[in-house]
């Protein structure tokens, strides 16, 4: 059975790859795309009222297999697999690799040398930059946007320590689909934060308890560390230590720090126990 959310494939077209292991009427070979917006919404149809799946960051790739004439593109991203649809405005054809990344939760990029013009685009953690040159503070992209070297790193500059990237998201709106500081939800903060730090993270909670670490224990669960992650149907946090956990949920609209038990007992009052914890 293939997850439809990770299979390019629908009844009327495929990946060529894909040929003979699903059914399809035709089969093409996609073309390579990057994100060129800020961020890009990853939708389950071609609409601006369909529902959010997940976000792109400037910066991702993605093969782009189908286009309609309303101005949507139907493709899977490169870095997490995920399948669905892109507005084609926010697409464009692959320049030179990106050679950095952005590490601060937010910031600007300027058209010139200067913090006093106006910003030219905001980026977010983890949007993906080609840098030409530097001056001054400022790093040069291809594109001529002068962002603060401060705010970026190398691509394989790595943090140590994905919880705290994930506490630095406290008080983010909660946002369904959303993987950025405008707005996050319980698995995008799980996979942005362990991206950050060089992991690979598939996107949704199901395929994060599905794939990551290794399952502890009912006794093993009574001794929590600081990066086990507690899955419950449809939702994710992330441990802190012995007591308290991170974590975006619609309870709070936000990403919102909370001890471990509380939570457990909230959400099992709700109707949904734990389904697993996971040490990574």
């Amino acid at each position: 059975m293939h997850d439809p959310r990770l299979t390019p494939a629908r009844g009327d077209i495929a990946a060529k790859h894909l040929e003979g292991k699903v059914e399809a009427a035709r089969f093409v070979e996609g073309e390579t795309f990057e994100i060129a917006d800020a961020l890009a919404p990853l939708r389950q149809g071609p609409s601006a009222d369909a529902e959010q799946a997940t976000q792109a960051l400037k910066g991702e790739r993605v093969t782009i297999y189908d286009r309609n004439a309303e101005g949507w593109a139907w493709g899977q991203l490169e870095a997490d697999g995920y399948v669905g649809w892109l507005p084609d405005a926010a697409l464009a054809r692959p320049a030179a690799a990106p050679t950095h990344k952005v590490t601060a939760l937010r910031t600007f990029a300027f058209p010139g040398p200067s913090i006093k013009l106006p910003p030219a685009e905001a980026l977010v953690m983890g949007s993906r930059v080609s840098i030409t040159r530097e001056d001054g503070i400022f790093a040069v992209t291809r594109e001529g946007w002068f962002v603060p070297k401060a705010h970026l790193a190398g691509l394989d500059d790595h943090a140590p320590d994905f919880v705290a990237i994930a506490e630095r998201f406290v008080g983010t709106p909660y946002l369904w689909g959303g993987k950025s500081c405008l707005g996050i939800d319980c698995s995008g903060l799980v996979q942005l934060a362990l991206q950050a730090t060089g992991k690979s993270c598939v996107r949704d909670s199901d395929m994060q308890q599905a794939q990551l670490g290794h399952a502890l224990s009912a006794e093993e669960s009574k001794h929590l560390q600081r990066g086990d992650l507690i899955f419950w149907r449809g939702h994710v946090a992330i441990v802190r230590d012995a007591n308290t956990v991170v974590h975006a949920n619609a309870f709070h609209m936000a990403t919102a720090i909370e001890g471990a038990q509380e939570a457990i007992a909230r959400i099992g009052a709700g109707g949904s126990e734990v389904t697993a914890v996971k040490r990574i």
